[in-house]
This record gives structure tokens, sequence and C-alpha cells, in this order.
């Protein structure tokens, strides 16, 4: 199987071809909409009041200001849509993954971890 994975940046976004879960813990962000495309497996999106199952074909959008968390199936396959200020926050959190740095990092981007 070919392990490349599709990824392309512009100047208002980007989008990975990703797998894997996102943080565990319920967060927001104040000033970026994200956006996941499942291509296989299934993703479960956790809000602040309901949870719900994205399968292969399902576009979940996530707008600004909206407390959110993701789990992927251990088969899991998307696409994330992601602003710069995302994929910056993203590459600071896997560059430094220290528990007592991770508020100070998504304050840093305009996000918050509510958890």
């Amino acid at each position: 199987m070919d392990d490349k994975r599709f990824s392309a940046s512009g100047q208002s976004f980007s989008i990975h071809e990703w797998r894997g879960s996102g943080p565990a813990r319920l967060h927001v962000h104040h000033a970026d909409d994200e956006a996941w495309h499942v291509l296989e497996g299934e993703l479960a999106f956790r809000y602040a009041d309901r949870v719900e199952t994205a399968v292969p074909g399902t576009t979940v959008f996530v707008p600004a200001g909206t407390p959110h968390t993701f789990s992927a199936s251990p088969n899991a396959r998307y696409l994330i849509i992601l602003t710069p200020r995302l994929s910056a926050l993203i590459a600071s959190l896997q560059a430094d993954r220290a528990p007592e740095s991770q508020r100070d990092i998504y304050r840093r981007f305009d996000s918050e971890l509510l958890e």
C-alpha cells in the first residue's frame, strides 16, 4: 500500500490527510473554523452538549467558538481542513507535548482548553 498522504497549504487554509485522534480534552478555537471529511473508519466528535459519529463520506464543520474534540477509530483516515493559525497550533502542540505547556500554547493561538 502507498503510504503517501495528501497535503496542501495556501494562504487561507490547509488540507491534510490524517489518521489518529485529536486532543482528549474539550477545547475551543475562538476565531478559527475547522472541518473534517471522513475517508475511512469513523470519527466520534464530542461537543459540550452532544456526541456525533461521522462515517465515510461525512463532512463535519466546526465553526469558531464551538467547544469540541474528536477521537478516531483505529482504521480512520480523514482530511482535515485548517486555517494557518490552527496549523501552527498543531505544530506547536506536537513540538512541545509537556502537559504544563498545553494551556499556554492554546492561548497563543487564540484557542483554549476547557477541561
